[in-house]
């Protein structure tokens, strides 16, 4: 009698682990957004969100696809578990009443998973220059060269080469601030040597490898950050649709829930609280 109980209450607890992972996923909704400021913009955008759009329909999450900045209000992003930049660049905001309630939406808990040229946005603003780690100053000439993982432990990394050979671009960053964890880096100095002066120049004192992927927790809400991914093709290798998937899961994993409660900012360039 006891077995057969053990083994019904077994079915029992399975069964509810099934049910609440499923409701999860369906509660898992995230914004893809892909508003660009005036300059350059990739031609990788169009494949990123078609990756991203089978990417949730295989993990049964809801996703929104739009570059209207007008949905960057506290009362539509309360919905979202994720926003997702995918190559963004220069103003992704029209207002700073948009920057505010982006800002808000994170010190309420929300989460940030930013593709390739993302550390090119919004580089007039220190916040998310804070959030992001950083702001782009270089990328070398694309090209074939080596990245390495750092944490192998971390979730984020499942299933990633610990030395990951492809053709890319090797970004740098200025105006760098602390995060929570590098997890991946460019060893630039398997780039072609042909611009070694300007690599030397934009590497400052890293002396082999420079961040390529990390993670930051941030006022309340978190980002991760993945420089690479710069050509159209890029979104159809099963390595890197892996890699973002990774980043994804991991932020939802850290997610409990958006509360605009516990958000403190009435301006966009309010002090940080430490």
């Amino acid at each position: 009698m006891r077995i057969k109980f053990g083994i019904l209450f077994l079915s029992i607890l399975l069964l509810n682990h099934s049910s609440f992972s499923q409701n999860s996923k369906k509660n898992i909704s995230m914004l893809v957004y892909t508003k660009n400021g005036k300059g350059y913009v990739h031609d990788n955008i169009p494949s990123a969100v078609e990756a991203l759009k089978l990417l949730a329909k295989e993990e049964k999450y809801n996703i929104t696809v739009s570059e209207d900045p007008a949905l960057i209000t506290e009362e539509n992003l309360k919905q979202y578990t994720l926003l997702v930049f995918p190559s963004t660049n220069n103003d992704a905001f029209d207002t700073d009443a948009q920057r505010l309630a982006f800002r808000r939406y994170i010190e309420a808990g929300g989460a940030l998973v930013g593709l390739h040229s993302v550390t090119g946005t919004e580089r007039n603003w220190k916040w998310f220059k804070m959030l992001i780690g950083c702001t782009f100053s270089w990328h070398a000439k694309f090209q074939q060269f080596s990245f390495q993982v750092l944490d192998r432990q971390h979730p984020s990394m499942k299933n990633v080469p610990s030395t990951w050979e492809r053709e890319d671009e090797c970004y740098f960053g200025k105006e760098l601030y602390p995060v929570t964890n590098v997890l991946m880096t460019h060893r630039f100095t398997t780039l072609d040597s042909s611009q070694k002066e300007l690599i030397q120049k934009n590497a400052g004192t890293y002396a082999e490898y420079y961040p390529a992927v990390w993670y930051n927790e941030f006022q309340g809400g978190r980002a991760w950050i993945s420089t690479i991914g710069h050509s159209k093709e890029t979104y159809k290798d099963p390595v890197y649709k892996n890699h973002m998937l990774q980043g994804i899961k991991f932020v939802i994993s850290q997610s409990k829930g958006i509360d605009f409660s516990k958000s403190f900012s009435t301006h966009r360039d309010d002090q940080i609280k430490n």
